[in-house]
């Protein structure tokens, strides 16, 4: 079996019958939606015509937000209907992120992932979902897509159908006769113009506190509309006629807000404190001197902590985080992470108990280790957004090399505000040379990652809202001159003090620097 949805756009009349239906046999809560329908209007008064489009899950055949969960709570069964178990959740937020459809939501009583399950409740005795009963224009068809029988089989086989976002490869199974692309495709009607739900005062349910970030978000100019307002469909000869919302669903918020940033921060300092004087130094000084190599390892573990911390308390249901490590989903770069990140944690460790105990032989073991494991907790962060399937922006091959690189630059940084305590020591000198090649390799990938064509909207979108939109200040003025210019000039200067100060200014950049490449990607409608 191989369930699916239809939605039929020559019935539906935009009645939310289904959403209300919905709401009532699932016990939705007020603000949130598992199913809900988009009014998009095209043309220009009195010659206008509307457009309905339910929305929903679209039980996807590879569904990214199945691979990324940690623990499973979302599964694709036998059937082909994607589930979920709200018990195993941990309230990650992953597969919101990973959703290209913003089919995912976080219930706000029980702190956990919840979407459509195409009433799986219903379907197993043999019932058809809530919204398919009560549409009174047979708008929405469900089904057994292997059975060649069934009404969908014969729908798909004798309709043209269209599908949105197809070059995602999710292959997803919610199709629509008629699905025109300014409904289907979130950039081509303007969600920034007034319409309903775009501009409330209050917010509605748990969503409520986003209304003001909405309502800053909508009203910012300088958010790249010419991708928000692309006139849809050529009319007749030489006219085209534009599309712009008309009724939507409240908007969801940033999900990934300031813990995952920090912590992002915090893990490149806790990779780069034990790099930097382990790695670099040792290429470069031939060796790492005592009191250096037990401060980086301190600073490592001290940071390292604080990451864990911070990873914790972005979870919808903290007291489940053991899960991700006993009930593990191991495609999710989550799952690794933690992973890694435990086992730096025991190398580290281990490495004190060999100083503390002279254990000297071990140390160089104990110390390639930390390496190996150092390089993984910096890296794995990008591939953990690459399964994020839904924000475009985070699925550039840069991320990688963006991760180590602030890693390092961040193990300098921690090592420059130290030199006030280690003057005139040879290996100053080379931290020095070393922080000059990063930075400016750091400000050549910059130049690579966001002045080189990219071939999606939404990754444009980003981009030009990074360089020239509402994130622009923090960008040029935070991450660029202050994180990166000011401490190469800085850097000009032997003294100690200028070293150090250059080295806060790189740590205050790098926070900037997540904050922006965390959040950016997040203010892009995904429905």
């Amino acid at each position: 079996m191989n369930f699916g949805f239809i939605i039929d756009n020559r019935k539906c009349i935009g009645c939310h019958a289904c959403t209300v239906a919905c709401k009532s046999e699932n016990e939705v809560p007020l603000g949130v939606n598992r199913t809900w329908v988009k009014y998009i209007e095209k043309g220009t008064f009195p010659d206008t015509r509307r457009l309905f489009s339910v929305m929903r899950c679209n039980h996807c055949a590879d569904a990214p937000c199945v691979e990324i969960c940690p623990v499973t709570a979302l599964f694709t069964r036998k059937d082909g209907i994607v589930d979920f178990d709200s018990r195993r959740c941990i309230g990650c937020k992953a597969c919101t992120q990973a959703c290209p459809y913003d089919a995912l939501y976080m219930h706000p009583d029980e702190h956990t992932a919840a979407k459509c399950n195409y009433c799986s409740h219903r379907t197993d005795i043999g019932l058809e979902p809530a919204c398919v009963i009560v549409c009174p224009e047979h708008a929405i068809i469900s089904g057994d897509m292997d059975n060649p029988n069934s009404e969908i089989s014969q729908l798909l086989a004798r309709e043209s159908v269209q599908v949105r976002k197809p070059e995602k490869g999710t292959e997803p199974k919610l199709y629509y006769i008629e699905g025109d692309a300014a409904s289907l495709k979130p950039t081509e009607a303007n969600p920034d113009t007034g319409y309903m739900w775009s501009s409330q005062s209050s917010g509605v349910g748990h969503y409520a506190k986003f209304a003001e970030e909405r309502i800053r978000a909508n009203a910012d100019q300088s958010v790249p509309q010419a991708l928000y307002q692309i006139e849809s469909r050529t009319k007749g000869k030489g006219t085209k006629e534009k599309a712009r919302r008309v009724y939507d669903a409240p908007g969801k918020g940033v999900h990934w807000g300031w813990e995952v940033t920090a912590y992002v921060w915090t893990k490149a300092i806790a990779a780069g404190a034990f790099l930097v004087p382990f790695l670099f130094l040792k290429l470069f000084s031939g060796e790492v001197p005592d009191r250096v190599g037990q401060v980086g390892a301190a600073i490592s573990l001290i940071f390292l902590g604080i990451t864990g911390l911070l990873l914790v308390k972005d979870l919808g249901k903290p007291n489940r985080f053991l899960y991700v490590l006993l009930r593990p989903q191991w495609k999710s770069w989550l799952v690794r992470g933690a992973y890694f990140i435990t086992a730096y944690g025991l190398i580290l460790t281990l490495w004190w108990a060999a100083k503390l105990l002279a254990i000297n032989a071990a140390l160089p073991v104990i110390e390639w280790a930390g390496l190996v494991f150092a390089l993984l907790t910096a890296v794995y962060t990008a591939f953990l957004f690459a399964q994020a399937k839904g924000r475009d922006f985070w699925q550039s091959p840069m991320l990688g090399i963006h991760m180590i690189l602030h890693s390092v630059m961040a193990g300098i940084a921690v090592f420059a505000v130290a030199g006030l305590f280690f003057k005139n020591e040879n290996w100053l000198g080379d931290l020095r040379v070393l922080a000059v090649g990063a930075i400016a390799f750091h400000l050549l990938t910059l130049i690579v990652e966001l002045w080189t064509a990219h071939t999606t909207d939404d990754a444009k979108a980003t981009i030009k809202m990074i360089t020239h939109g509402r994130f622009a200040t923090a960008f040029w003025g935070g991450m660029v001159l202050v994180g990166n210019v000011l401490p190469l000039v800085l850097l000009y200067f032997s003294r100690s003090e200028t070293f150090a100060l250059s080295g806060i200014l790189i740590l205050i950049g790098l926070y900037i620097a997540e904050h922006i490449w965390v959040r950016a990607p997040q203010m892009i409608p995904l429905s």
